[in-house]
């Protein structure tokens, strides 16, 4: 995986899909208010923001876009969930270059889902974006579902992170690989990830830092890796 997948330079024409999505983003002024339901924003000051600069400023960075839709090529993944939807730009560097993946997105600000919906209608997309509080939307969304990948991406808290950690394992299967934005954001997300891997169906991690990569894979061997990335 790390020199098929991770160190592998993503084709440009996807580059390319995933910075003009970015880049619409960016060109956008309005202003929008946002309701806030996770950890809160070290950047902005107060919730009246300007869709550019949650573009600039927020979401995932354009090197992980790239390793995202890599990792679900790779992986060649089917139905994925992702939790926190903010523009929609993880959800599209998943889907460029994949639309037939599946793709269930929750978002618990309306104002912030209503734009990425607005600019994801533009691609013929498999898409259930749903909007609302992760605590009541998370079971209903992974009751009788598998998913191949799940990416967490909108609480950025210990408690809530290992609450619908263990939520999900329940919609995961023997090859199901969950990825967690800002493992070292602050010392709950420390704390929330190495109880993660210790976790006894967890059999295989994978720390980029920024990201990391948890495996279930019952034939691997317990092992914690670093990558440099």
């Amino acid at each position: 995986m790390v020199t098929k997948c991770l160190y592998q330079k993503t084709p440009t024409s996807i580059q390319a899909q995933i910075d003009s999505y970015r880049q619409k983003l960016k060109n956008n002024t309005n202003f929008i208010e946002i309701t806030d339901l996770g950890s809160g924003s070290r950047v902005f000051k107060n919730n009246h923001r300007k869709i550019s600069d949650i573009a600039k400023n927020a979401g995932v960075s354009k090197k992980y876009a790239q390793l995202l839709n890599r990792i679900v090529g790779y992986l060649d993944c089917k139905n994925i969930l992702e939790l926190g939807t903010s523009l929609g730009m993880g959800t599209f560097s998943i889907l460029a270059n994949h639309p037939k993946i599946k793709v269930t997105s929750i978002e618990g600000c309306s104002k912030t889902l209503a734009v990425a919906q607005e600019q994801l209608m533009n691609y013929n997309l498999q898409l259930n974006l749903v909007q609302g509080d992760f605590n009541k939307i998370l079971p209903k969304v992974i009751d009788a579902n598998t998913y191949d990948l799940v990416f967490f991406d909108g609480n950025h808290q210990k408690e809530a992170t290992l609450i619908y950690f263990k939520q999900c394992l329940k919609a995961k299967h023997n090859n199901s690989v969950f990825i967690f934005d800002d493992i070292y954001w602050s010392e709950g997300m420390k704390e929330a990830w190495q109880e993660i891997k210790k976790h006894p169906e967890v059999t295989a991690t994978v720390d980029l830092f920024q990201w990391g990569l948890v495996f279930f894979r019952t034939e691997q061997n317990k092992e914690h890796f670093k990558i440099r990335f």
